[in-house]
């Protein structure tokens, strides 16, 4: 129960910290990769929040998810996406310190890295590309910040399309510095309650596979 609790916080943290680096990106309009990139360029040519969005556009990736990682980890990652979405519309709706474009952009970074890190390393995930990066991670041991960093700098080059490729590469700076951080302290593939069957039984695969 209280490593439960432990995870729970960790993840609550990381998701405030990710959604205080996608603030840092729309005061200047920046945006990012994966869903959360696609539900900021969709705020372009959608009247829905950013929040709605992301629940949205991460829905498909659940089926994945509960087949391949397991059941807490699912219902993990789909209260992060909740979570996430309430929390990232909340702070619009309050006052926002304004800072250079240059600071940011690396505050945006810092943020989502290490908030992300947080989530993943607790049992949970922010979906979309975070989940095929965690099943690629426990599958075939590619590194989690290297995959979530070639399918960002794609989704990246279609948001340059549509918002800028100026903006667009500052973005590029922000996902680089952010995985950079989520390969450099990443842990096991699935971190989950020892009850777990599905993580126990990943789990000693792995063991057996080294």
């Amino acid at each position: 129960m209280i490593e439960r609790l432990k995870m729970v916080s960790l993840v609550i943290l990381g998701l405030f910290l990710t959604s205080i680096g996608l603030k840092f990106l729309a005061l200047h309009e920046l945006t990012f990769g994966g869903t959360a990139g696609l539900a900021t360029v969709l705020t372009f040519v959608s009247p829905w929040s950013w929040g709605v969005l992301f629940f949205l556009v991460n829905l498909p990736f659940f089926l994945m998810s509960f087949k391949k990682l397991g059941k807490w980890f699912t219902i993990s990652s789909f209260m992060s996406i909740i979570g996430i979405s309430l929390v990232r519309d909340g702070l619009d709706l309050l006052p926002f310190f304004s800072v250079p474009m240059w600071l940011s952009t690396i505050l945006a970074g810092l943020c989502i890295g290490f908030g992300v890190t947080l989530v993943l390393n607790n049992g949970s995930s922010l979906g979309g590309i975070h989940i095929l990066a965690l099943y690629l991670d426990q599958k075939w041991k590619v590194n989690r910040g290297l995959s979530i960093f070639i399918c960002d700098l794609l989704i990246i080059i279609f948001a340059g399309l549509l918002v800028g490729w100026g903006n667009a590469l500052l973005s590029v700076f922000v996902i680089f510095v952010a995985s950079t951080i989520i390969g450099r302290y990443k842990k096991s593939p699935i971190k989950a309650p020892a009850e777990q069957p599905v993580f126990e039984k990943a789990h000693s695969q792995t063991i057996n596979e080294s």
